[in-house]
């Protein structure tokens, strides 16, 4: 690794875990949190120091990671007095692990560039276990310089790291990513639920169909968990809706067609109604399986 200091701002459900995966590494590691008693949780269980404001966070970073909640919290992060932009030092790169719009990173790396340092939109993919496990995979939009330095960051706590091509990329192909893994979770949900319906073993199912063409993560990491109504885990439907909301803006500004996305949509929105709304992604069954939310 070439860097000195790394910062890491954002310790939610994601960033705490990637950035705990930093703290086993010389690199050192300064957090941010916008609640403080995380970043105080934070630091009894790992080790590093703690900031009181994300340009204090920022100032003696060679990379700072970022990881929050949509495009208005960036902004509120990364702009004004005490944001990431008014102590990021020359040269360094910002990295933006939250998963927005592509708008969003392309204003950031104009706003980063300006301030003469380098920007990354670097979306996850992997969820919270894939976090804790440091087997994420990131998709990175920007240049193949500052990707260059901080890719071995990453590595730390990804099993993947790819660059797509300039700002904004990462966002893109994160989009691709949300809208596939939605179709793909209707359709099994679909599928499980038939299962059910007429009268079959839902494991031995799982199990013969999972070794053919139908095999998939979602298949291999979920099917179980559906077919036991267990959804308090993984990646909630309101993230996944905000994920998607992006998703349907981006092709509705381009022209795209996205009919199966907008239709999974309306069915996050039947299981938000259902109090759903911090389930798993994977909750998509229970609204077949209740005819009042439909």
């Amino acid at each position: 690794m070439t860097t000195e200091k790394v910062a890491f701002i954002g310790l939610g459900v994601m960033g705490y875990p990637m950035a705990g995966h930093l703290s086993g590494t010389p690199l050192g590691v300064t957090v941010y949190n916008r609640t403080d008693s995380r970043a105080q949780e934070w630091l009894q269980t790992f080790s590093g120091e703690k900031a009181a404001t994300p340009a204090e966070t920022a100032a003696n970073a060679d990379i700072v990671c970022l990881c929050v909640g949509n495009d208005d919290d960036v902004r509120s992060v990364v702009y004004g007095e005490t944001g990431i932009l008014a102590g990021l030092k020359k040269g360094a790169i910002l990295i933006d692990h939250t998963t927005a719009s592509p708008q969003l990173a392309k204003e950031l790396d104009l706003a980063v560039t300006e301030a003469g340092s380098e920007f990354l939109d670097a979306p996850v993919s992997g969820g919270q276990a894939g976090a804790e496990n440091g087997s994420l995979t990131i998709m990175v939009g920007g240049n193949q310089v500052p990707f260059n330095l901080a890719k071995d960051v990453m590595n730390v706590y990804a099993k993947s790291v790819q660059l797509m091509g300039p700002a904004g990329s990462g966002q893109l192909t994160k989009a691709v990513n949300q809208i596939c893994i939605a179709g793909v979770l209707q359709g099994l949900s679909e599928g499980l639920h038939f299962a059910e319906k007429v009268g079959l073993d839902i494991n031995a199912v799982v199990d013969v169909i999972s070794k053919g063409a139908a095999q998939s993560w979602q298949m291999e990491n979920r099917a179980a968990t559906m077919a036991d109504a267990e959804f308090d885990f993984g990646f909630a439907v309101d993230w996944m809706r905000k994920d998607l909301a992006i998703a349907l803006a981006t092709a509705n500004a381009a022209g795209v067609s996205l009919p199966l996305t907008a239709l999974v949509d309306q069915f996050y929105q039947d299981v938000q109604r259902q109090g759903g709304g911090r389930w798993d992604s994977s909750s998509l069954i229970q609204r077949l399986r209740s005819p009042d939310a439909r």
